[in-house]
């Protein structure tokens, strides 16, 4: 049953994430002090910048050593030969390069602009001593496994959680919320076969559902200093399920734009 209503929350009074902390008792803690309790079904939405941190994903570029290939792409990009190599690091395969940006296929399957390091909201001042930037999770899917897990112990509640980053679009400008790591709800949802209102089989259709709260739930998030990672959602209208990143990625074989 859809529910008439969907409503997100963000979660105000997280602190500063360090490495090793406890994310699934921080969380719980920011929820009881906006009297908040969690549902059966409800979702919680979860940058990627702050998993990444409690996971102690920094690298300080004064410790990196450039290879002579991203000596070379980083001439062509406008970029550190440093954080070039951990691009490179990060990807599987370099789709495009222009000034100001390197479009890689991540190593986790998708495509993004400089395998989503982050320089913005990190520890550590530009200076020759504390350059300090932020890789995406390991294994977001994991990742979330792990949080779900935590939060549904603690509450006894049956939940979802899912990981998101910001990215841009081959075809349009601008950058939106898109899901990187799932546990306990879908991805995609297939609506193949279900009828429309004049009782037409669709054939074609498949939502990315996954993808659609994770740009609705940025809205409320926000992208620059607003200091909100985790936002709490109600009403999702799909059953929850298992679900991962990898059922939202499309083939390579299916892929126009490559």
């Amino acid at each position: 049953m859809r529910s008439p209503v969907l409503t997100i929350t963000p979660i105000k009074g997280i602190p500063f994430i360090q490495p090793g902390d406890d994310m699934a008792g921080i969380i719980l803690g920011a929820l009881a002090r906006m009297n908040l309790s969690l549902l059966e079904g409800d979702i919680l939405v979860v940058t990627s910048k702050i998993v990444s941190k409690a996971e102690g994903r920094w690298v300080n570029l004064v410790e990196v050593q450039p290879s002579p290939a991203a000596t070379q792409l980083a001439e062509q990009a406008g970029k550190d030969p440093r954080l070039v190599e951990l691009i490179l690091g990060e990807s599987s395969q370099v789709l495009r390069c222009k000034p100001g940006t390197i479009i890689v296929e991540h190593r986790l399957g998708f495509v993004c602009a400089n395998a989503g390091i982050d320089h913005s909201n990190v520890r550590g001042a530009a200076n020759p001593e504390e350059d300090w930037v932020l890789l995406l999770p390991e294994n977001p899917d994991a990742s979330a496994r792990r949080l779900r897990q935590c939060l549904e112990a603690r509450s006894a509640t049956r939940i979802g959680i899912m990981i998101v980053d910001s990215h841009g679009r081959a075809w349009r400008l601008g950058t939106v919320g898109i899901a990187i790591g799932l546990a306990g709800m879908p991805g995609l949802v297939d609506l193949r076969g279900k009828p429309d209102l004049f009782g037409y089989s669709l054939q074609i259709t498949q939502v990315g559902a996954a993808d659609e709260l994770a740009a609705a739930a940025s809205l409320m998030m926000g992208q620059a200093a607003e200091a909100t990672p985790v936002a709490h959602v109600r009403g999702f209208p799909y059953a929850l399920r298992n679900g991962s990143l990898r059922e939202l990625l499309r083939p390579r074989e299916e892929d126009l734009f490559r």
